[in-house]
């Protein structure tokens, strides 16, 4: 019951088809951009960003694991070319509006850090809003925002309350959102899902 990243990804394919635009603001393992992967195909370009090389090389190991067209991708960049596989971007998920010249479907984020990796490098709320709301302006509509939230590191719960701030302030006008939360373990993940009304 309380699996909220496959609860993310179950509400994520529900909206996203084979040849689309699709976003994973924090790379890590690469299990998020191998699940949008599969979803949007052969066909359809996948976007995932990180700051740390040693999870965009775990990312593109992963991926090259399981056929994938990979590219790799420094900061600055500029405006990625639309082209199917999976680009790669070393840089913070704060700048992906840096990246895009078109509206992506489905946007997934696990919060946190890198599994394996340095504990101390995080995400941050001053960062993780500012992706959040760029990725809502972006989104197509239609398309939805799928967030896990880990409060057991440091600063974790601090960033936890202003993203659940930040999908809570959400125009109802504008997006549906949905909170996934186990009410009897205050301290586990969970998960926050917008979806953008057309």
């Amino acid at each position: 019951m309380t699996r909220v990243v496959s609860w993310g990804h179950e509400l994520l394919a529900e909206k996203i088809k084979k040849g689309q635009l699709v976003i994973d603001l924090t790379a890590g393992n690469g299990c998020d951009t191998l699940m949008l992967h599969r979803l949007v195909g052969e066909t359809g370009q996948v976007v995932a960003f990180d700051i740390q090389s040693a999870a965009l090389e775990s990312t593109r190991q992963h991926l090259l694991e399981h056929g994938a067209v990979v590219r790799m991708w420094q900061a600055g960049a500029g405006k990625l070319p639309i082209a199917s596989g999976v680009d790669l971007i070393q840089a913070g998920h704060e700048s992906l509006a840096d990246y895009l010249s078109q509206a992506p479907q489905g946007v997934v984020a696990n919060l946190g850090y890198f599994p394996g990796g340095d504990p101390q490098i995080i995400t941050r709320p001053d960062s993780t809003l500012k992706a959040l709301r760029q990725a809502c302006h972006l989104l197509a509509p239609g398309g939805r925002l799928a967030v896990v939230i880990y409060l057991g590191h440091p600063g974790g719960a601090e960033e936890g309350r202003l993203v659940d701030g930040f999908f809570a302030g959400l125009p109802a006008a504008d997006f549906q959102v949905l909170q996934l939360k186990v009410s009897n373990r205050p301290e586990a993940p969970f998960l926050l899902v917008a979806e953008k009304r057309v």
